[in-house]
Formats: C-alpha cells, sequence, structure tokens
C-alpha cells in the first residue's frame, strides 16, 4: 500500500489521527457532544457495507475516539432494509446509525431517521443528496481496470470499450439488474456516450458477471482483460500486487453517494452524531479515499485516488428522479442487448 501510504503522510494523517487537539474539536462536533458521546460510550452501526471494509472504518474512528465502542450489523441491501422495517414496526429498532447504498430504499424510510446537520455540511455536493436527513458518508466511483500483464493498449476513455480490438470476451462487466451500483453506471453510459454505446459495446461479445467481486478474481486471473469496477474493489488487489491498474476516464466518473443517518430511536443519539461528523469529516474522508479506495461527495476533496486529475476528471452523479424513474425501462432494454436473461 506504498502510494496509499504516501499520500496519507502528505496529508498528516499521521499526526492528526494521533490525538484529538483542541482546535481540531469543532471538525467532529463541540466539547459537549464529544464529552456526552464518551459517556454513552457506544454505539449500535447497522450497514449494507462490506463488513472488512466497516471494520477498518470503525478502527480509524476508535483511533480518534476510543472511549466509543462501535457493535456493527451487516446485511446486504434489501436484507438491512426489510430488518429495519420490521424492528421499527415493533418497536424495537436497535440501530443508531444506518450506513446504505441504495438512496432511493432509505428515502422510502425517511420517516424513521431524525434530523441531522454535520458541521461541515456546506462542503458537500447538493446533487449527492436526496433528504436532508441523509449524508453521503460513502461515495463510491467507477474505474476502467485492465490487466497489466495482458493488456498492451490499455483503454484511456469510456469509449474505447467499443473499440473492435477489444472484442472476443477480453471485456467482462457486472450484469445491469445486479443493484444500484451497477444501475448508475448503465444510466451513465446511456445519457453521457450515447443512445448506441451499449449497442456497440455488446456487438464485441461481452463476459457478463453477477457482481464486482467476481468480475475483478476474473480480471486477475487473465480471463478478462478490459472490466469497469467500482474503483474500491479493484483497489485494494492492486496494492495488493495483483497485476491490475485502473483508470478514471475524461468522460466522467460515475459515483454513488451512499445515504447515511441517525435513527429517531437512537439509544446513543450523541455517540451517533459525533461517528457521522467523523466519517464525513475531511479526516474521514480522507481515510476513506487513501485507505479504502473510495471517492468523495466533498466539493473539495481532501485526497485523490492514484491517477485522479482534478483538471481533468470530473464525478457524474445521476438525477434522482431519474435514477427512480429510467431503472425499470432502461435495465429491460440493457438486458435485451446484451442478451442478459434473469
Amino acid at each position: 500500500m506504498k502510494h496509499a501510504t504516501t499520500m496519507a503522510a502528505a496529508l498528516g494523517l499521521a499526526v492528526t489521527l494521533a490525538g484529538l487537539p483542541a482546535l481540531a474539536q469543532d471538525e467532529f462536533g463541540s466539547k459537549e457532544l464529544i464529552e456526552a458521546a464518551e459517556k454513552e460510550g457506544q454505539l449500535t452501526y447497522y450497514t449494507a457495507n462490506f463488513a472488512e471494509v466497516e471494520q477498518e472504518v470503525i478502527k480509524a474512528f476508535n483511533k480518534r475516539f476510543p472511549k466509543i465502542k462501535v457493535s456493527m450489523v451487516r446485511a446486504p441491501g434489501g436484507q438491512l432494509i426489510t430488518r429495519i422495517k420490521t424492528e421499527a414496526a415493533a418497536g424495537k429498532l436497535a440501530a443508531d446509525v444506518v450506513d446504505h447504498s441504495d438512496r432511493g430504499l432509505m428515502k422510502d424510510i425517511e420517516n424513521l431517521f431524525q434530523d441531522y446537520t454535520p458541521p461541515n455540511a456546506a462542503d458537500y455536493r447538493p446533487d449527492a443528496m436526496v433528504s436532508p436527513k441523509f449524508w453521503p458518508g460513502v461515495t463510491l466511483g467507477w474505474a476502467i481496470a485492465y490487466n497489466t500483464a495482458l493488456v498492451k493498449n490499455a483503454p484511456k476513455t469510456w469509449m474505447d470499450l467499443t473499440k473492435p480490438e477489444y472484442k472476443d470476451k477480453q471485456i467482462g462487466q457486472v450484469v445491469g439488474p445486479s443493484g444500484g451500483t451497477t444501475w448508475t453506471r448503465i444510466m451513465f453510459e446511456r445519457q453521457v456516450l450515447g443512445e448506441d454505446y451499449w449497442k456497440k459495446q455488446a456487438a464485441l461479445g461481452i463476459s457478463l458477471f453477477p457482481s464486482g467481486a467476481p468480475t475483478s478474481d476474473s480480471l486477475v486471473r487473465g480471463e478478462i482483460s478490459i472490466a469497469p469496477l467500482l474503483y474500491n474493489i479493484i483497489y485494494t488487489k492492486i496494492v495488493e500486487g495483483a497485476p491490475a491498474e485502473a483508470i478514471f476516464a475524461p468522460e466522467g466518473v460515475p459515483i454513488i453517494p451512499y445515504a447515511d443517518g441517525i435513527t429517531k430511536t437512537a439509544k446513543n443519539p450523541n455517540a451517533a452524531k459525533l461517528f457521522m461528523n467523523w466519517r464525513l469529516s475531511k479526516e474521514g474522508q480522507a481515510f476513506a479515499i487513501t485507505k479504502l479506495g473510495n471517492i468523495t461527495s466533498l466539493k473539495e476533496p481532501p485526497a485523490y485516488p492514484k491517477g485522479w486529475d482534478p483538471k481533468v476528471i470530473k464525478v457524474w452523479v445521476p438525477d434522482f428522479a431519474q435514477f427512480e424513474k429510467l431503472r425499470d425501462p432502461w435495465l429491460e432494454e440493457w438486458n435485451k442487448t446484451y442478451g442478459y436473461r434473469q
């Protein structure tokens, strides 16, 4: 993880994570909030993200606030929403904080969450928000990954993934209907790259995968050469020394802002606010970028992933109303174009 460590050092994270200087308190909350949070001493955290990733987040939070124990409950997106609804209906919602990748599903249960605003609220992109109660503690982004041992003429743009030279299943990708993250990429392709982009690419003969993990594994094994992947998925393999690299294309980086919120029934509301404040702070976001391969929804990122030129690379956020309205008809068309049957 040499490049991640170097970036972190450049930002001074090693210093800022070591303790809690008085000047930093306003970044995470008032002295009174921190004292109240430490008195509660715990919080329960529900997440749809990968458990291994969130364990790293909790460790980083505890370097800053060691007196607060975070109990994590992890479940896949749909199952987590069902659990929240079931517990809430029974008056037994145990979560203090919920972290979810599908902003639409969270919007549907908005009434279960309390009003919350982080200290740096003005620093966040308005188009990453679907409700003033939810904030993008996690933001993922799409990159183009390739096997460095196999690809001599690496793609540099999204449109390169329609070149005939990459035909015969050299390109692999996650199927459109796999979830909200992939639907974001599909929507970006249609709206930004053109209505004929799918047709051009499908004609090359594309290997289809159910999710990002097997896609990245296949890329590293050399079964496919190139794949659009969420950067955080391929990032871990790159830093572990796999024969892979990833680029951010100039046409845009589709991002997926999560929806994180504090429940109305939170038993540890101060600890919940402090956890959210830290995660949304520049320190928390810099950690997510440099250590986890995330992107950020901050207007001015505190760090950039390897190879990201802010003068050239721009993020693309889907219009939320269109995101919900176009999903079913466009995915049906995508399935037909790529010959995918659910």
